[in-house]
């Protein structure tokens, strides 16, 4: 193996340690000690390749808001029916929320500290799905609500359940794969909670 093909990869496995225990794992206040531990690699390694921890933050920062802006990519696409686009938009953040159970925690904690944050929707395409909701409403798929209200609902039910994962699984005695379980299946519960048929 080459000396690049080292350093990529060594820098690759702190970027994926770093996911693991930030967006897997909940561990926000990781230190840079930490991280280097959990990775087996030495701690001045994380400094040579991202020159700080608030760097290499910063990087795993904007893969996740990556993660989050190509699954609102899906219900912008004009070639899918409107209940399709959805039932793919949630398909997607539940199978995200299976792999990163603390990835919209970790953004929302990040916001709330004044870190840099892109929107995941741009405001035209914003009104175009507000126009598609109201399209729905007229057509009797969808119950007749503010379309935002259905953009809180859909959120709602997707994210709620991953944000508070640790209570939920304390006070329903279940375990972190029977969650995940329930995670799994939760598609058409959704999709049937949003729509009428």
């Amino acid at each position: 193996m080459s000396n690049q093909a080292k350093k990529d990869q060594t820098q690759e496995l702190i970027k994926e340690t770093t996911k693991n225990l930030f967006f897997v794992k909940g561990k926000f206040d990781t230190t840079t000690q930490e991280i280097a531990d959990a990775a087996g690699v030495n701690r001045t390694l994380i400094n040579y390749y991202f020159r700080s921890r608030d760097n290499l933050i910063q990087i795993i920062f904007d893969e996740a808001q990556k993660v989050e802006k190509e699954k609102s990519e899906i219900i912008m696409n004009p070639d899918l029916p409107f209940k399709e686009k959805i039932g793919q938009f949630i398909e997607g953040s539940l199978s995200t929320s299976l792999q990163y159970p603390y990835l919209e925690t970790y953004i929302v904690s990040q916001i709330n500290k004044g870190n840099c944050h892109k929107r995941d929707i741009e405001e035209d395409e914003l009104n175009k799905l507000y126009k598609d909701i109201e399209q729905e409403m007229e057509k009797g798929a969808i119950d007749k609500m503010e379309p935002i209200q259905f953009v809180l609902n859909m959120i709602s039910l997707l994210v709620f359940p991953s944000a508070v994962r640790p209570l939920l699984m304390e006070n329903l005695m279940i375990s972190s794969e029977e969650f995940d379980k329930i995670i799994s299946v939760r598609k058409e519960i959704i999709l049937n909670m949003l729509f009428k048929n």
